[in-house]
């Protein structure tokens, strides 16, 4: 008896652990501190919430929650990954963080990881993420015309961009009013 109460606790277990694989394989891992991020995507944000809500978010605050009730909201940052988690580059996902304002002007999109072949000469140097600052959710995002191209890099490109593009837009589209929206 003492057996079979040990293996079916050991059956459990096996399950259970199973279970919460499957719960934490629901979301690509992503910085677990990206407070650095978060204030270069908004400087002038005194405090930002917990990565929470659906799609998955973290809000920037003019003012801190915890002493000022109500504080002005400066705009949302968002990992792409948990926007549009079935977005590839060429070799996985493309891990960038994304600050939006309130009338849907990107703030920044700052590469956190990837494992691109070619990341070190497409998605990993500052221009790549510079062209995004100031960008209208609204404007096109075409590789090769408002987004520049790199030669042998175009998928890594084109995936990143889509990606910046495609989760902006699902935000914007849950967050924001469309009447604020700059073209």
């Amino acid at each position: 008896m003492a057996k079979w109460t040990r293996m079916s606790g050991a059956v459990v277990a096996i399950v259970a652990a199973a279970g919460i694989a499957v719960l934490a394989a629901d979301r690509i891992f992503t910085n677990p501190k990206p407070q650095a991020h978060l204030r270069a995507l908004f400087p002038k944000a005194a405090a930002f919430s917990a990565l929470e809500g659906t799609p998955l978010h973290f809000k920037a605050f003019a003012a801190d929650p915890k002493t000022t009730p109500n504080p002005p909201l400066l705009g949302y940052a968002f990992w792409t990954t948990d926007v549009v988690p079935a977005e590839y580059g060429y070799h996985g996902p493309i891990h960038v963080l994304v600050g939006m304002d309130l009338t849907g002007i990107l703030t920044g999109a700052i590469v956190d990881y990837d494992s691109e072949p070619y990341g070190y000469f497409s998605v990993q140097p500052p221009e790549f993420s510079a062209q995004f600052v100031g960008k209208s959710i609204r404007q096109p995002f075409k590789v090769g015309g408002d987004v520049h191209a790199v030669s042998r890099a175009t998928i890594s490109i084109s995936s990143a961009t889509r990606a910046i593009r495609d989760s902006s837009r699902i935000m914007a589209k849950a967050f924001l009013n469309p009447d604020n929206l700059k073209p």
